[in-house]
């Protein structure tokens, strides 16, 4: 019997899955349904990121933890992707939350206000 590999369930994934992700662009859309949503446009991707951060919010009205978390890992798979599409690497939101890190948000949205 084959062992299973696991990863570490951290913060990490994400950056596994952008790569993934950005390897799927310009692939078979009849073989990669990422590749699928790379030739269907921006535009597709981003109301796919729409649905699924509706689906997220009810799934976060309704209460069930294991449904939050599915419906909060497809819409962190469609953001990624439309980071992809519009080369926007994980390490540059990362470094914009960083820089945030201290700040309340109340002031964070003024400075932006301002900017």
């Amino acid at each position: 019997m084959g062992q299973e590999v696991t990863r570490p369930a951290d913060a990490t994934v994400l950056d596994r899955l952008y790569k993934v992700i950005e390897s799927r662009k310009g692939a078979d859309p009849a073989r990669s349904g990422t590749a699928r949503l790379f030739a269907k446009g921006t535009e597709k991707i981003a109301q796919k990121v729409g649905e699924e951060a509706v689906e997220t919010i009810i799934e976060g009205l309704k209460g069930k933890k294991k449904d939050l978390a599915a419906e909060s890992a497809d819409l962190l798979y469609h953001l990624l992707v439309l980071w992809a599409d519009r080369n926007l690497k994980p390490a540059e939101v990362w470094a914009t939350l960083s820089q945030r890190s201290g700040v309340s948000g109340i002031e964070e949205k003024k400075n932006r206000k301002e900017a």
